[in-house]
């Protein structure tokens, strides 16, 4: 019986070592695309952020202390350019 359950787990502990094969150019085309997506709605989340940080600074700053620092907007979202 172990040796059974010794073959079953050397057969399939192969399996995990398997090397997927290149990804093709319309699938790492595609990846870029979704990692860039990923980027800009992180620089778009942080200049959210920054907004309504402002707002509150603005809420509860006192006469004579600094303006809060300026955000800056990201844009709208540009593809890149294909390679």
């Amino acid at each position: 019986m172990k040796k059974i359950t010794l073959i079953l787990m050397t057969l399939l502990s192969s399996v995990a070592f398997a090397k997927l094969p290149a990804p093709t150019p319309e699938a790492a085309a595609a990846a870029d695309l979704a990692k860039a997506r990923t980027d800009h709605a992180g620089k778009v989340g942080g200049y959210q952020l920054c907004l309504s940080q402002n707002d509150v600074a603005g809420k509860y700053k006192k006469a004579g202390a600094p303006a809060p620092a300026a955000c800056t907007n990201p844009g709208p979202f540009v593809a890149p350019a294909a390679k």
